[in-house]
């Protein structure tokens, strides 16, 4: 049997999973558990159901996810957790979820522009909705140029029909 109960394993894993929680150098420190020790522990989060009650549940750190895996709460969740945090409980809080700060910033970037299109203050538009409008225009203008061209492609054979295989360029009956 091991050297800690697993109600001292949680303790110390909800306390690595806390937004401002220690860091796992820090929380080795003052518990006196090694940092493998804490991270194995962590890692077990998401295998072991030794950390989990019925009614409550820790997340696992989401190290080795793409970010574009996240579903859009999860990605909401993070963005509201690091929004008070700087510098190395930032740090911290990237590496317990696995994510690189550009990352973060983009998710705060179209949390805020949703937000904005949402309460109907000024549309801001994307580069890419811009460049839409842009080519349907474009695709617009071409399919009239099309349809111009294939009418004058029908009406040139009308009047081929009417008036004989004749072309402007070869003498006519009249001028021989």
């Amino acid at each position: 049997m091991g050297r800690y109960s697993n109600e001292f394993k949680k303790t110390m894993v909800k306390k690595l999973l806390m937004p401002r929680g220690p860091s796992a150098m820090e929380l080795s420190r003052s518990s006196g558990v090694s940092e493998s020790t804490l991270s194995r522990w962590l890692q077990e989060t998401a295998s072991v159901a030794l950390m989990s009650d019925a009614g409550e549940s820790q997340r696992p750190p989401s190290k080795g996810r793409r970010p574009e895996d996240w579903s859009a709460e999860e990605r909401l969740r993070v963005v509201r957790a690091t929004s008070g945090l700087d510098g190395p409980e930032l740090g911290a809080m990237l590496r317990r979820e696995g994510l690189h700060s550009s990352v973060v910033e983009e998710w705060r970037r179209q949390v805020d522009e949703s937000a904005l299109a949402a309460l109907g203050g000024t549309r801001t538009r994307t580069r890419e909705q811009k460049r839409i409008r842009e080519l349907e225009r474009e695709l617009l203008r071409k399919d009239k140029a099309l349809a111009e061209a294939a009418a004058l492609l029908v009406l040139s054979k009308k009047v081929q029909a009417l008036w004989g295989d004749e072309d402007d360029d070869t003498p006519g009956k009249s001028e021989s």
